[in-house]
């Protein structure tokens, strides 16, 4: 049943199936709780899922600040306060898993599966950031020649030629956002995570390789990595079956568990 609560200033859309021990589940960047439909359906026979629309996605409203990855994890535990949540298994995919890396490095967790997660900030070559650098510097400088109008107007035809698809599909706040959640780096925080982590990935994942999930999985401390041949960033998609059988498994002995 699709429900909406007012938390951290904003409209949070969420839906709310089945019965059992509480699963907090969370879609990537430019989805919604309905991309992670099929994972939602393969837990509701025995949990009491909660499957979250982030704020500036899906029906939630969009952040009334630059939010970064905390001020997203302070809503989804804001939201578990609120709920009555407590140690509650994590299921993030991509941007979802920054979230579930945050919260469990510092709230008590039953269990985190992290999908093809995003958390480690990207290797990039020396010319990229002579290209970020020199870009700023050409930003600044435009508008001195050829006026701030004609400057933004160029301005945003550069960003729009040379920006990802994600950056080119955001205006305003959500796209300040995604400038500042894909440069945070969470390996600071994964030794801390103290429950048992799942890692499922897509070897063919170009958004967040697999030397990232094997990064992950030297750090967290009880973290085991599952990988798929001809799968990519979306390995739940990609391979419902096999990753069907794999969470079910790691989750066989918290079904139809008492809180």
């Amino acid at each position: 049943m699709l429900q909406t609560k007012n938390l951290c200033g904003v409209t949070l859309q969420y839906n709310v199936e089945g019965e059992g021990l509480p699963v907090i589940l969370m879609h990537g960047w430019g989805c919604n709780h309905t991309t992670v439909a099929s994972i939602e359906r393969l837990l509701t026979p025995h949990f009491k899922v909660y499957n979250l629309d982030f704020p500036g996605f899906g029906g939630s409203s969009t952040p009334p600040a630059v939010w970064g990855v905390e001020e997203y994890t302070r809503l989804v535990e804001a939201f578990a306060r609120a709920e009555g949540i407590e140690r509650p298994i994590l299921i993030g995919h991509s941007f979802g898993g920054r979230v579930s890396i945050l919260f469990a490095s510092r709230n008590a967790t039953r269990k985190v599966i992290l999908v093809d997660a995003a958390g480690v900030k990207p290797r990039r070559p020396l010319k990229y950031y002579v290209k970020v650098y020199s870009f700023k510097l050409w930003k600044r400088l435009l508008p001195l020649v050829v006026g701030r109008k004609r400057a933004d107007e160029t301005i945003e035809a550069y960003r729009r030629k040379s920006g990802s698809a994600d950056y080119n599909a955001l205006t305003g706040t959500m796209r300040n956002i995604l400038v500042k959640v894909v440069n945070e780096d969470l390996k600071a925080v994964m030794p801390r995570i103290q429950c048992p982590v799942l890692l499922i990935w897509g070897k063919n994942d170009t958004a967040t390789p697999l030397r990232d999930a094997r990064t992950m999985e030297r750090l967290i401390p009880d973290a085991g990595l599952v990988a798929f041949d001809d799968a990519g960033h979306y390995s739940f998609l990609d391979k419902p079956y096999e990753f069907n059988a794999v969470v079910q498994n790691f989750l066989q002995p918290d079904i139809k568990q008492e809180s």
